[in-house]
């Protein structure tokens, strides 16, 4: 029995002995093709394991910024940079979100699921005092969208619209002030020399103006190339933004949308902070370039803000800007201010402290 037991565990070294001289055999090229496979693993794992840091999509690696816009001119400068996004050039990684109306982000907004949003001017004042500072505006980014329509070519001047009725959208918002105050400094009282009937939606009062139902409309881009596209006796007799420049003097500038941001965010990614607004300034450009304006249409489709043929008429009449620093702020004290003293609730009930404007400079 001892024998036996001896002579296997002779058997059990010269395994294992062979087994190692095949190991030094396989490592000189003599290999077997199981040991040549295992090599190859080997060699694979380790080759992965150096080069796994470079392998990562550099999308994985950079900073998620979440984005809110609504669907109209604040969020059409953006449509470049989505473009980009999701092509894997841009230097940050986005996630967006478009909303139709700004009540649908403003929540969210106030309890930080956005780090950046494009809003109406005066609700990022809005959003300033609910948030006790929390939100800056970092960017005017529309100037005036409005625009009066009519079917009566002979209204040349705001003085023309003495005695007349003029269908309208947002009472109690910017359009009803911005209206209002231009007419009161022309010396038209609103409700008394001229009546102004409202209506809840822009697309309820642009299917009133299509179908002839309504003479005089103050209709905001792009509802305002929508009607254009469906009645050909509709016409543009007003431009706001020019009849606002002329009662201000230039003193500020009908600054209808901006861009505002987490203060937090701003504070703790200024990089990021810094690369969104290059890349934004550089879509906003692209999207204005009246060379690109065929292409600009079709990422503003492809965006789902509005539709490729209405956007390229629209484009050039929506006045999306990209202005920052003292410029940004110039323009948009002097606008407040006018909506503060018309109805302070429209800005959140008092006007923005100096650190309301982000005033980090772009090259």
């Amino acid at each position: 029995m001892k024998k036996v037991l001896a002579l296997l565990c002779l058997i059990s070294l010269l395994v294992f002995a062979l087994g190692g001289c095949t190991g030094n055999e396989t490592s000189q090229g003599e290999s077997s093709q199981e040991s040549s496979v295992a090599q190859e693993s080997s060699v694979a794992q380790e080759s992965s394991a150096e080069e796994s840091p470079q392998a990562e999509s550099s999308q994985d690696q950079k900073e998620t910024v979440r984005v809110a816009a609504l669907k109209g001119p604040t969020g059409m400068g953006l449509a470049k940079l989505i473009e980009e996004n999701e092509s894997g050039e841009s230097e940050n990684h986005y996630e967006f979100t478009l909303a139709s109306s700004a009540d649908e982000i403003l929540a969210s907004i106030i309890q930080g699921e956005f780090d950046i949003a494009a809003v109406p001017t005066n609700v990022a004042s809005i959003l300033y005092n609910k948030t006790e500072g929390k939100i800056q505006m970092a960017a005017v980014n529309t100037l005036g969208v409005l625009y009066v329509l009519s079917t009566d070519e002979s209204i040349e001047s705001i003085a023309d619209l003495e005695g007349r009725t003029v269908y309208s959208t947002g009472q109690g918002a910017v359009p009803e002030i911005a209206f209002n105050y231009v007419l009161e400094q022309n010396g038209l009282t609103p409700g008394e020399d001229v009546t102004i009937e409202y209506r809840s939606e822009h697309s309820e009062l642009a299917a009133l103006m299509a179908s002839g139902e309504a003479e005089i409309a103050l209709l905001p881009q792009p509802f305002v190339t929508s009607v254009l596209n469906q009645n050909e006796n509709v016409k543009v007799v007003l431009d706001l933004t020019q009849e606002w420049n002329k009662v201000t003097e230039g003193k500020n500038d009908l600054t209808m949308g901006c861009i505002v941001v987490q203060k937090e965010f701003a504070e703790e990614h200024p990089q990021e902070m810094k690369a969104f607004l290059e890349e934004y300034q550089a879509s906003v450009e692209y999207i204005t370039n009246e060379a690109n304006l065929d292409d600009a249409a079709e990422l503003v489709e492809k965006a789902d803000i509005i539709q490729a043929a209405v956007a390229k008429k629209a484009l050039p009449e929506c006045n999306i800007v990209f202005i920052v620093g003292e410029e940004m702020k110039s323009i948009s004290d002097g606008f407040l201010q006018v909506i503060y003293d018309s109805v302070p609730a429209l800005v959140g009930g008092a006007l923005p402290e100096e650190d309301f404007y982000y005033q980090q400079s772009v090259e």
